[in-house]
């Protein structure tokens, strides 16, 4: 299983960790390193697991290898062996005026599985788990990772229906009781420009009012190949199945309503919109949409416009505002200003970080520390939930309620996880596959 959707930008770093563990009651006390340091040669070693090895998953090894810590990759797993041999193979490479990570990686045969259960084969392994799969099989490996006293790394968004979201919401709770450390790839949170803006945000006053954009080209496509099960095609070509992606309002607009959640200290109440398929219409692009435009609404009465697109030769833009009684910030400006277009705070970009490795940063100096800081996953499931209220309400053109949405039980994942089995979608007799119809389509 691999996720290579997102971009990656590693920098570098590196240095060591100890950890002790108390069991009480049934839970961990503490969180503590794995019994496996015959290969890792070192107890003060952290030891990774990745799973899901594509494009995002290789990114956030490397990050997590070039943080400051004593860091070991030690097993990976993917669906598809060919994925996570060209995730190994370019973790080991060295390139000209990059920091190789190579000699902070030992991953021989016998911890690379692949398949439907590799992850259960890699968890035990390690101290820290990266999960970088298609968001439909976050919420199970999650909760596998935390049941055995992991710390984790997990990408955005981190389910794609709502009982994805109730699942990892409640292995959230366990997580925070075991005080275990999870990250979660909502990278803003961690990028010093957003930072800045947050802490001065009260300069805006009361906020009324917001916009969101993710609109761009698109991702890739992927062909359909002779001899493909269905479950095999829709796991190569995951981005346009919603049970795997959660549509590219989920996949990636994501950020952009996570940033307007996080400033505004809450989570819509309803939501409606429109949206549908405009130029993307072929087999290979299954059953998501292109475009999504969204108004959510907040308890205080505050509404989010929120739009996101894919259809090459418009208007490109990936950027946030948000509108109070005092003023705007301009989240891609890195600025705020007043009602008249005064500037009362510009960030100065020359200091901005890289966000992507600045998560791992911090994530590996709190658990070389022994200390526990981070629990993103009720944040990163509510927003994952955000989206996934916007979906719901394009797909359907109704007023979609927050509490009827999350608590509906609709789950879009397969019974069954075989290369035979059938996904929970399937073609007709021409290769197309059903799309959801304003109008027509049901939720709640």
């Amino acid at each position: 299983m691999h996720n290579d959707s997102s971009s990656t930008n590693p920098n570098s770093r590196r240095e060591f960790v100890k950890q002790t563990s108390i069991l009480a009651g049934g839970l961990m006390a503490a969180p503590f390193l794995a019994g496996a340091n015959y290969f890792s040669g070192s107890a003060d070693t952290i030891k990774i697991a990745l799973i899901g090895c594509g494009g995002r998953g290789t990114g956030a090894a490397m990050q997590a290898l070039l943080s400051k810590q004593n860091v070991k990759l030690v097993a990976m797993a993917d669906a598809f062996r060919d994925n996570l041999d060209r995730c190994y193979t370019s973790l080991t490479a060295e390139k000209a005026g990059e920091e190789s990570v190579k000699n902070r990686i030992d991953v021989p045969e016998e911890r690379k599985f692949a398949g439907f259960d590799a992850y259960m084969k890699v968890i035990p392994l390690a101290d820290v788990v990266l999960i970088a799969t298609p968001p439909g099989f976050r919420p199970i490996h999650f909760a596998e990772a935390i049941k055995q006293n992991k710390h984790v790394f997990m990408e955005k968004p981190v389910a794609t229906d709502p009982a994805g979201v109730q699942k990892v919401l409640a292995t959230a709770e366990i997580a925070k009781q075991k005080k275990l450390n999870v990250v979660v790839g909502l990278q803003r949170h961690y990028q010093n420009s957003y930072r800045e803006l947050f802490k001065q945000k009260d300069k805006i006053g009361d906020i009324t009012s917001a916009q969101a954009w993710w609109n761009n080209d698109g991702v890739w496509v992927r062909e359909r190949k002779y001899n493909q099960t269905e479950m095999e095609y829709q796991m190569r070509n995951w981005y346009y199945f919603v049970w795997l992606c959660g549509d590219h309002i989920t996949e990636q607009h994501i950020h952009n309503l996570d940033v307007i959640n996080w400033f505004k200290g809450g989570y819509p109440v309803r939501a409606q919109g429109m949206g549908g398929r405009q130029v993307r219409k072929g087999k290979n692009n299954g059953e998501i949409f292109d475009h999504h435009y969204v108004e959510f609404q907040y308890a205080d009465g505050s509404i989010l416009n929120s739009q996101c697109r894919h259809i090459p030769g418009t208007m490109s833009r990936v950027d946030e505002l948000l509108v109070g009684t005092k003023g705007k910030i301009q989240c891609d400006a890195a600025n705020i200003v007043d009602n008249k277009g005064n500037v009362l705070f510009q960030f100065d970009k020359k200091t901005e970080n890289n966000p992507y490795q600045t998560e791992h940063d911090e994530l590996f100096a709190a658990i070389a520390k022994n200390e526990y800081k981070f629990a993103d996953a009720e944040n990163g499931a509510r927003s994952t939930m955000t989206s996934i209220l916007g979906r719901m309400a394009t797909y359907s053109g109704q007023i979609i309620e927050w509490d009827k949405a999350i608590n509906s039980g609709l789950d879009l994942q397969p019974k069954v996880y075989d290369w035979n089995a059938a996904p929970p979608v399937l073609p007709n007799e021409d290769g197309y596959y059903p799309v959801a119809i304003p109008g027509k389509t049901k939720y709640v």
